[in-house]
């Protein structure tokens, strides 16, 4: 069936897209993954092109434009390019709504400008060493002294952590009766604010990953982002548009996996035929591309509710869990249709496969996703 979520704009900026990482991410993806981190210079011209903060208003260095539509299109062409990292799905999917929707005017004409520059690489830091898909047990804190919070705790496990230019942290704050969170903005170099060396992952190499530190950090009271007190229920409202993120990067994995497998199959041989030509193989293709196609329609309805406000909780939750385990099933099976050569890293299925495994753990564990799934079922 025609696939009916793009326009011809879409399309058209797809098209830009492209042929913008084609010329300047892709033939750096071995030095990035190396180096364990993206380029700056790549983030800058990203910005410069106007691919990052262009929900963002005109004034602020934006183009006004908030359809997630076009959201997905980046992450479909990153996963088909082969392209390292997170950079566009974690600033524009995961970190824009919190500027966005919850900054200040003087916040926001501080950092947006250079956040659309592609000058200042944004972090989130939710996830504590005992607090990861259970957001409510966070233990980093900040308490008021005149007019600056004073910042003291951990977060790991932080996309662009090593790198940032600026960390929007969630702490525990203590309104509302010791329950209260808030998130606070760091900026890079402020006293007592550590980042840590990029971490040593299976996969997903070139994006750095790393843990933040707080001692007695002070910041001042204006980098408040939100409501005081208010943080844990801002993190909630914002899930779902991260775990779509992550159902639309897992769909356009698997089915670019299921695409590299078709042409190894059409071109390998085995016992004097193209592996093609195997029943077994033409029943598992069969069965992957079906998957494909069905999750693949749910997830763009998702798309399309995120855009109405109309996508839940529970909605998102389930696009995430499944999309991720057919993602993990369809490179699993691809890789061991490529047989020996499927392990071999200079083979995209390797990297594919092995990047994919985090899918399943972050932005709240899969398992966690099922329980949220099943409480909306059971009222």
């Amino acid at each position: 069936m025609r696939r009916t979520l793009y326009s011809e704009e879409h399309e058209a900026f797809r098209k830009a897209f492209r042929a913008f990482i084609d010329h300047t991410a892709v033939p750096h993806v071995e030095e990035w993954e190396l180096a364990g981190t993206v380029d700056r210079q790549f983030i800058r011209a990203a910005g410069e092109n106007g691919f990052l903060g262009f929900e963002f208003g005109s004034e602020f260095g934006g183009l006004g434009i908030e359809d997630f539509r076009y959201n997905a299109v980046m992450t479909e062409e990153v996963v088909a390019s082969g392209m390292a990292g997170d950079l566009f799905s974690m600033q524009n999917d995961i970190i824009v709504p919190y500027l966005r929707d919850l900054a200040t005017e003087e916040q926001k004409q501080r950092w947006l400008p250079a956040f659309t520059r592609g000058e200042c690489v944004t972090a989130l830091g939710l996830t504590e060493p005992g607090a990861g898909s259970d957001l409510a047990a966070i233990k980093a804190s900040a308490r008021r002294e005149g007019d600056e919070l004073v910042l003291n705790g951990q977060k790991t496990f932080i996309t662009s952590g090593a790198t940032c230019d600026l960390a929007i942290v969630l702490v525990r704050t203590g309104e509302r009766d010791g329950r209260g969170t808030t998130f606070v903005a760091v900026e890079n170099g402020t006293p007592g604010f550590e980042r840590g060396k990029p971490m040593h992952k299976i996969g997903r190499k070139a994006q750095d990953t790393a843990e933040l530190f707080f001692d007695e950090c002070r910041v001042p009271v204006a980098n408040i982002i939100g409501e005081p007190g208010r943080g844990f229920g801002c993190a909630i409202a914002n899930l779902p548009r991260e775990r779509l993120s992550i159902a639309v990067a897992a769909v356009a994995s698997a089915r670019h996996a299921l695409e590299l497998g078709l042409d190894h199959v059409r071109q390998r041989s085995a016992f004097g035929a193209p592996l093609a030509q195997l029943q077994s193989v033409r029943m598992q293709l069969a069965e992957m591309h079906t998957d494909i196609a069905v999750l693949g329609e749910y997830v763009d309805r998702c798309v399309l509710a995120l855009n109405d406000g109309e996508l839940t909780a529970a909605e998102a939750a389930g696009a995430k869990y499944k999309a991720t385990e057919l993602q993990w099933e369809v490179l699993d099976r691809v890789l061991q249709l490529f047989g020996g050569y499927g392990y071999m890293e200079e083979y995209p299925i390797a990297r594919m496969w092995r990047d994919a495994r985090i899918q399943r753990i972050y932005g709240g564990a899969n398992e966690v996703m099922k329980d949220l799934v099943g409480r909306a079922v059971v009222g």
